[in-house]
């Protein structure tokens, strides 16, 4: 039995819940026991090695409703590391602050599953602590595939790639479904909406953060650059990465996203200049970023590519990840979601699964 407890259960933890819920009742259970133990917000927390179903189907109220005790992290993560069945700690949250717990966790005995990119792509240092707690073959585990790509098989690729002695010389992709979004509607031959327009339908069907900039600015698809790049061997980080922001500098200080949404459309001939550009050339406009695995070329940009090149029939807000390597100087090519609930806690239940089957069978965690 391998018992799971959830950080941070907002829309991808409360989809994980549903998955996990689902496989309790299917025939594969039976040979793989995994089991909701506790759940912790910012308010409320619960532990239980006995939680039914129909409570989880309705955790909010069930789980952390009235009867749930106020929330302490410290405290939660000390009677899951007394369990005696091996516990795997999900933080669906995207706090800084609970990554830099992952040392004490492991040092704890406590595997560790996230879509989490701060562990991975701030302090180099904790990074590599993160990684040397858990790189024994006996003692805690680490999975974090859904930080990049979501439930697409990306890092798990890279990390078969390095541990077959592959040499990496490239990897580059889209990594952002709304950048994705925005260019696959707005940089393609006969499109005709402006490029505010098409952020305000981004924005509008729930593609983009609350505010736009967050998305334009390219920091998320920086910290997926680098969380690649460290797993390749290299030392890297979104300090040094030159990162292209493509939020129009006199709109970057402005106080809210209502006020940048008004006044985007100033910039639409800026954007279409760019476009109208690359299209004469025959290409589009892609919002990509890329791993020199041989120089110092790293880093996130908007760039052009022909239309017979992949990048370029994209469709929706699906991610795309080209690995050129030794092994494969054609491209070896991942494509599909890289967003969305249901897809990412996919990515992370996979990588429980991962777990369960390594040491699911054991009786106690094992430590370091």
């Amino acid at each position: 039995m391998l018992s799971v407890a959830i950080v941070g259960p907002g829309l991808v933890g409360g989809a994980l819940i549903e998955q996990l819920v689902a496989y309790s009742k299917s025939p594969r259970f039976s040979s793989l026991p995994i089991a909701i133990v506790g759940l912790i917000n910012s308010k409320k927390m619960a532990i239980s090695t006995s939680f039914a179903s129909a409570d989880l189907d309705s955790w909010k109220d069930n789980v952390l409703g009235s009867s749930a005790v106020p929330a302490d992290l410290t405290s939660f993560v000390n009677q899951l590391s007394a369990l005696p069945a091996p516990v795997a700690l999900v933080d669906c949250t995207s706090s800084d602050s609970v990554a830099e717990q992952y040392p004490e966790w492991l040092s704890k005995g406590l595997h560790i599953v996230t879509p989490n990119k701060k562990g991975f792509s701030n302090d180099y240092g904790l990074f590599k602590k993160i990684q040397q707690l858990s790189s024994g073959s006996e003692g805690p585990s680490v999975y974090h595939e859904a930080t990049v790509g979501a439930g697409l098989p990306v890092l798990s690729t890279l990390n078969d790639l390095v541990r077959t002695g592959d040499k990496i010389i490239k990897i580059e992709g889209i990594f952002s479904g709304t950048l994705s979004y925005l260019f696959n509607n707005f940089s393609v031959p006969g499109a005709a909406s402006s490029f505010s327009e098409c952020v305000s339908v981004a924005k509008a069907s729930g593609y983009t953060e609350p505010d736009p900039r967050d998305d334009l600015n390219g920091m998320d698809v920086a910290r997926k650059v680098t969380i690649l790049g460290r797993v390749a061997g290299l030392d890297i980080g979104t300090d040094t990465l030159p990162v292209e922001n493509i939020v129009p500098e006199a709109l970057r200080s402005v106080a809210t996203a209502d006020e940048f949404m008004s006044r985007l459309p100033e910039f639409d001939g800026h954007f279409k200049e760019l476009n109208e550009q690359a299209l004469a050339s025959g290409s589009v406009l892609r919002y990509v970023g890329m791993v020199d695995g041989q120089g110092n070329q790293s880093g996130v940009k908007l760039a052009r590519y022909a239309l017979d090149h992949p990048f370029a029939s994209l469709k929706g807000s699906d991610n795309i990840i080209a690995f050129t390597t030794e092994r494969f100087p054609n491209p070896l090519i991942i494509q599909g979601a890289g967003a969305g609930a249901a897809v990412t806690a996919f990515g992370i239940f996979s990588d429980i699964i991962k777990i369960a089957e390594r040491f699911g069978t054991r009786s106690t965690a094992a430590k370091i």
